[in-house]
């Protein structure tokens, strides 16, 4: 089970299973209830999610916390990406919000930060992490992903998340570097 209410984030998991041939269900189509993510550090907050989760469903329970780190920010909004979006969850109010704390910064380095756990419903858990550097882009391009994708531009890279396919993502990104880590572990 995906421990995720964001549509993004679950097709985002589904297609990196897909190789697995795994049948993937979300907490919300399990109308699990999200916890408050009370935790200080993205592995915090997926050990939070995916505990509860596994021990609501009594299943396995794959979570994720991910955001993006701006370095002219101070590393905002880190942990709090999903709530800069505001209560509606708006991301293009959220980009517009970091192009405005940015105003007058020239410094657009930024990160995309993922933290992946894995949860058992006796309460063992194995987290792995993903950082993505690269810069940010204004106005922002795109509208392919979700979240930030529109306005972060990996290293190396001239199109961003927000135009790129989701192969090409999943080749590169902070989540796709986390799940590879997981399936080292439980696969090797």
């Amino acid at each position: 089970m995906v421990a995720s209410h964001n549509t993004g984030k679950v097709r985002e998991i589904r297609e990196l299973l897909s190789t697995f041939k795994a049948d993937v269900v979300s907490a919300g189509d399990l109308n699990l209830p999200e916890p408050e993510e009370t935790g200080t550090t993205f592995i915090a907050n997926a050990e939070l999610k995916a505990l509860a989760a596994a021990t609501a469903a009594n299943l396995p329970a794959l979570a994720d916390d991910s955001g993006m780190s701006v370095d002219g920010l101070d590393g905002a909004p880190g942990i709090y990406s999903a709530r800069w979006a505001g209560p509606s969850k708006d991301f293009n109010y959220a980009m517009k919000r970091v192009e405005t704390a940015l105003a007058g910064n020239p410094n657009r380095r930024a990160q995309f930060n993922c933290a992946l756990t894995l949860a058992w419903p006796d309460g063992h858990c194995e987290s792995f992490e993903g950082t993505l550097h690269g810069q940010l882009v204004f106005p922002p391009r795109g509208t392919k992903g979700f979240g930030y994708d529109p306005i972060f531009m990996a290293d190396g890279q001239t199109l961003t998340f927000g135009e790129m396919e989701a192969d090409a993502k999943h080749a590169i990104s902070h989540r796709a570097m986390a799940f590879r880590q997981l399936v080292a572990a439980c696969f090797a």
